[in-house]
């Protein structure tokens, strides 16, 4: 059991007991991620068939909230150095339940464009924001279980949109987003206070080491970019591909939506133990070869089985790959905790950035190739492959010279 300890560079000051801010992060990221990101896939065949939007406006409408997310990964340490932590990571999760509520009335394209923008901002922000603020208060003999507890509200936010909007689109599509801004509200509620004491900014500036920006460290920065654009079709376009791509309806897909859900609840617990055995460098490598043909798997026309496993692979990696690109930066700045956070916030923008890049890309492809779902997992497939040339590439250079474990 976690027991209550002492923030760092807080002597006498004391914070509220592990679990209980564990439980605010898991909340914050099952609101800014698993609800304000993921909640969009299954409502997307609803929304073009009610005449909301057409397809492509739609996907373009999905890639707004990866360009907020980008927003959101930008601004949120410079804000939170401003503003305090807690105060943005607070009020980010009543921005992102806020936009729930106003994406329940379809007032054109650029209202829905500013409020899945705003849901976005809200999800990048706190994904900078919360678990740095988190698990620095964790006994460090369980910081990677805390850290996978924290991540799996992104999945269980993604298994939970999958239940409960074909659930509630029997009530009509406004009713859908109103539940929705309903969960997030408990949710933020629930996560509201636990947050742990804030390092003051002159202990900052005590703490502050420089450290080199390694090649390998470099390299990382553009694998976990590389991952992010190939998660895109499943990410957009997995239930609309089975709901109208193979004519199965948007129950079906939501079903496997569900599937992508419980995928991304476990990856982050299993793709820590995984580390733990064989380290985080040979831990990514592994999952970047199991991505690239999990990814492809819709392209190839397999069989259903194959595209549940397929919806589940991608799942957990979606979430898995989180702890994993941490842990990995740990390794290779493992003396200076600053440089650590200002590295998972530049690889977090790397990830945002390639993502916004990669969803206005495929939306732009996917139109103009008059709906070719085929050709989105194809191209994800190729950035999952780089990825991976990229990682081994870079550790067959580093093996000349010393350098961290994997």
């Amino acid at each position: 059991m976690l027991r209550p300890v002492i923030a760092e560079n807080h002597p006498m000051a004391l914070v509220a007991p592990p679990w209980r801010s564990i439980l605010s992060g898991f909340c914050s990221s099952l609101i800014g991620i698993g609800l304000a990101r993921f909640a969009y896939t299954p409502l997307l065949p609803a929304i073009v068939d009610a005449g909301w939007f057409s397809a492509s406006a739609a996907a373009y409408l999905g890639a707004a909230n990866l360009a907020g997310y980008l927003a959101g990964a930008l601004c949120g340490r410079p804000l939170a150095r401003w503003l305090s932590g807690v105060f943005m990571i607070r009020t980010m999760m009543g921005l992102a339940t806020i936009a729930f509520f106003a994406c329940g009335f379809p007032l054109g394209f650029v209202w829905f464009f500013a409020w899945r923008f705003a849901a976005g901002l809200a999800g990048g922000a706190l994904m900078v924001l919360a678990a740095p603020a988190i698990l620095p208060h964790v006994p460090a003999s369980r910081r990677g279980l805390a850290s996978g507890v924290i991540f799996m509200g992104v999945g269980a936010g993604v298994a939970a949109s999958g239940t409960l909007v074909p659930l509630l689109l029997r009530q009509g599509i406004q009713q859908t987003w109103f539940g929705l801004a309903a969960l997030s509200l408990l949710l933020a509620i629930v996560g509201w206070s636990g947050w742990p004491a804030e390092t003051s900014p002159t202990e900052q500036a005590r703490s502050h080491r420089h450290a080199p920006t390694p090649a390998r460290l470099r390299a990382l920065y553009v694998e976990y970019a590389l991952n992010a654009a190939g998660w895109v079709p499943h990410m957009i376009f997995l239930v609309d591909f089975v709901a109208r791509g193979l004519g199965e309806g948007v129950q079906v897909g939501a079903q496997y939506w569900v599937l992508f859900g419980i995928g991304a609840t476990f990856g982050p617990i299993v793709a820590g133990h995984l580390a733990d055995r064989a380290g985080f460098g040979p831990a990514l490598r592994l999952a970047f070869f199991i991505e690239a043909f999990a990814v492809a798997i819709p392209a190839l026309g397999l069989a259903q089985n194959w595209l549940i496993v397929s919806s589940v692979v991608v799942g957990a990696f979606v979430t898995g790959t989180v702890p994993l690109v941490l842990g990995r930066i740990h390794e290779l700045l493992p003396h200076h905790p600053n440089e650590q956070k200002a590295a998972w916030s530049v690889a977090t923008v790397f990830f945002a950035l390639f993502q916004a890049a990669a969803a206005y890309g495929l939306s732009f492809v996917f139109s103009q190739s008059a709906g070719n779902y085929r050709l989105l997992f194809f191209i994800g497939t190729a950035a999952m492959v780089l990825a991976l040339a990229i990682d081994l590439l870079t550790a067959v250079t580093a093996r000349k010279t010393p350098s961290p474990k994997g």
